[in-house]
């Protein structure tokens, strides 16, 4: 009993000091190492405690891997165990700098004489303990070096600390520094960027009724061409150059500003050599410490490119809604067309000879022939359908134009021709030019009513960027006349798809916007210059070409003569009128025909009949098989089979590799050229297998 009453204080003592003096102890690990686990329990019973974690070990190569992992406060080391001892464990210890102060105690019931205490303190043990273990004795002397290390652990996380608190307050005034010359950077460059931005800053006064504008800054100047003190000689300054469609909205909307406290502005004004351009105005009321009206603050923004962006955007879909409506209707009017245009030219060798009917079909098929180009070109303009480009003398398809031209214009039109020397051929679409080329005289000629004078030149010039997609030299085409000339308003919507300021049945409002859809697609570029009074001139930038120029071949004037002898074709082809015509044409060339209403009927003749050569298919056909699918089957199990396939209006998904397409309508030479090309060509080796078209046949 008096043990427990000289214990109690002690253990109240011991549970006191760590709560007061350590509330939050720093972790401590200790390592305890012994080959007998009951020894380990003991040892882990009498030094369990707050914040402390004992880790165990059974042999000295566990130990080892331990010391690896972890950081100990102290480690009981068993000096007798099998492999390796505790004093070859203690070396090893020592020896790994990480690990060297580490506090090692030996636990033994052996060897308390001095030569083997002594070889342990050698091996770097500080203290032993030995068994049987006295609890207190054992506590004690661990708690000591758990207090050290505490302590120890403190100052170097004080250390740190205050390293990082070093540290973060040189970042902290090294930030600071810089915010500061930051600051004084942007101070200094805060006018420069005002200046280089089409940006303006003024301010206004709330007592007055009009708008007299004191502006901040010189950027005004640079936009507008005014100085900041031609604002403040006239009251009505700024109101006198609103453009007049735009006035009586914009000054509804200011009347609102001290009201609503803030209004965006939008509008056009002129400026000082004499040209409009949009501005954004933005202008808010600003209020002094009472919250009465002050003055009022304002931003001029230069947005005259944005609204030339959205003018482009909304131009490009007027051509989507124009390549919509023009492909709907292409493939079904050229098949009529195919109809006329085949029975005429199947006419016009009938009644060869016949000096009044020959005038008459001529007519007829130069009025199909000219319905047939419209739509190309509007299949072209829309980008619906590829150009058919070669590599031509833009000179010398000018020259041969001016004889044309000057018939169609008449004689109060003075035609001329600027040409430079060494100018570079250009690949484009050679009819896609000659009716662009017309439309632009056709025009300038309307813009002359009373006459005048029409100029065409023809030069070399180099284009960035910021004209094209791709830069690099471009043969320029100018034709300029001097006529009535265009208002700002007209220019700005003169490639507008349908619009015109001709009169009702003089003009389809298509001809600019044909011309602008051409060069479009020609990778081009077009400008165009006008005034009222002053003329127009009408600039087509046209990509050089770098291969020799193909001569001009008239297929208008030649017969095609009969080479078929015997060959065999397959016509495939929905429409009845159509497919007869082709039936007509391909037997006055001399060819045996096969005909079949769709693909379906086409892959089952193919697959029983060995003599066709050619296949002449519609692209487009209701139901089973398209065009593009039967050149597919016939490539892949008939690579001896010739294919075209022929259309009046093709999708991109409708194409496919190494097949001629033949756009209708077309003429018999077309048809004749195109055939007599295939079959000039050498034949590829037949497999002998036909398994796809035995499958499409079934």
């Amino acid at each position: 009993m008096e043990h427990s009453g000289q214990d109690k204080p002690e253990a109240d003592l011991q549970f006191q000091v760590p709560t007061r003096v350590l509330s939050n102890p720093v972790p401590a690990k200790i390592l305890v190492v012994d080959d007998d686990p009951r020894n380990l329990i003991a040892v882990e019973e009498i030094l369990r405690g707050p914040g402390i974690e004992i880790i165990k070990a059974d042999c000295g190569e566990a130990a080892l891997r331990e010391v690896l992992k972890h950081d100990f406060a102290a480690i009981l080391l068993d000096v007798q165990m099998p492999r390796l001892d505790g004093y070859e464990v203690a070396g090893l210890i020592r020896n790994r700098p990480r690990s060297s102060r580490v506090p090692i105690l030996f636990l033994t019931a052996f060897n308390k004489d001095d030569m083997h205490v002594f070889r342990g303190y050698s091996a770097g043990a500080v203290d032993y303990v030995f068994k049987p273990i006295e609890p207190l004795i054992l506590k004690s002397k661990v708690d000591v070096f758990v207090d050290l290390y505490r302590k120890t652990e403190e100052i170097r996380r004080q250390g740190e600390e205050e390293r990082r608190l070093l540290m973060e307050n040189l970042r902290v005034r090294s930030e600071k520094l810089k915010t500061e010359q930051a600051l004084r950077r942007r101070e200094e460059h805060q006018s420069i960027v005002l200046e280089s931005l089409p940006i303006a800053l003024y301010t206004a006064s709330v007592r007055e009724d009009h708008r007299q504008l004191h502006f901040t800054n010189e950027g005004i100047e640079r936009i507008t061409g005014f100085s900041p003190n031609a604002f403040l000689e006239s009251p009505d300054f700024w109101s006198s150059r609103l453009h007049r469609d735009d006035r009586d909205r914009v000054l509804a909307q200011l009347h609102e500003l001290t009201d609503q406290g803030t209004v965006t502005l939008e509008y056009r004004w002129t400026c000082a050599d004499g040209s409009e351009r949009f501005f954004l105005d933005q202008t808010m009321l600003m209020r002094d410490d009472e919250g009465r009206p002050r003055e009022f603050f304002g931003m001029w923004f230069d947005i005259t490119e944005r609204k030339q962006m959205e003018q482009n955007l909304l131009h490009a879909s007027k051509l989507e809604a124009v390549g919509r409506l023009t492909g709907g209707i292409a493939h079904d009017f050229n098949n009529m067309l195919s109809v006329v245009i085949g029975n005429l030219d199947l006419l016009q060798r009938a009644i060869k000879g016949n000096a009044k009917a020959e005038p008459r079909v001529r007519m007829a098929m130069e009025g199909a022939q000219r319905c047939a180009d419209l739509t190309h070109r509007l299949l072209a303009f829309s980008r619906r359908q590829p150009l058919q480009v070669s590599i031509i003398d833009a000179g010398g398809l000018i020259s041969g134009l001016l004889e044309l031209m000057r018939r169609t214009l008449g004689e109060n039109i003075n035609i001329s021709l600027n040409l430079e020397e060494g100018i570079y051929p250009i690949e484009v679409d050679r009819a896609q030019l000659e009716a662009a080329l017309l439309n632009l005289a056709v025009n300038a000629r309307d813009a002359m009513p009373d006459g005048g004078d029409l100029s065409i030149s023809i030069s070399f010039q180099a284009l960035d960027e910021s004209k094209v997609e791709t830069p690099g030299e471009f043969i320029a085409i100018s034709v300029r006349d001097t006529g009535i000339g265009m208002s700002p308003e007209v220019l700005q919507r003169v490639f507008e798809p349908f619009f015109t300021t001709k009169e009702s049945g003089k003009g389809t409002g298509l001809g600019l916007s044909m011309v602008y859809g051409f060069v479009q697609q020609s990778h081009g570029h077009v400008e165009i210059d006008s005034a009222p009074n002053e003329g127009t001139t009408i600039r087509i930038y046209l990509p050089r070409a770098y291969g020799a120029t193909e001569s001009l071949n008239d297929k208008q004037t030649r017969d095609a003569a009969p080479f078929g002898a015997g060959q065999t074709v397959l016509v495939v082809e929905d429409n009845p009128a159509v497919r007869q015509v082709a039936i007509s044409t391909l037997n006055s060339l001399g060819f045996d025909v096969i005909e079949a209403e769709n693909g379906d009927e086409a892959a089952d003749i193919l697959k029983s009949n060995e003599r066709v050569r050619l296949v002449l298919s519609d692209v487009r056909m209701p139901g089973g098989l398209s065009g593009v699918d039967l050149a597919r089957i016939i490539k892949a199990e008939k690579p001896e089979v010739h294919v075209i396939l022929t259309t009046g209006y093709v999708d991109d998904e409708e194409t496919i590799e190494d097949v001629e397409i033949l756009y209708k309508p077309y003429r018999a030479t077309d048809l004749a050229e195109k055939i007599q090309a295939l079959l000039d060509k050498p034949q590829p080796v037949a497999r002998n297998v036909v398994p796809l078209l035995a499958a499409v046949a079934r």
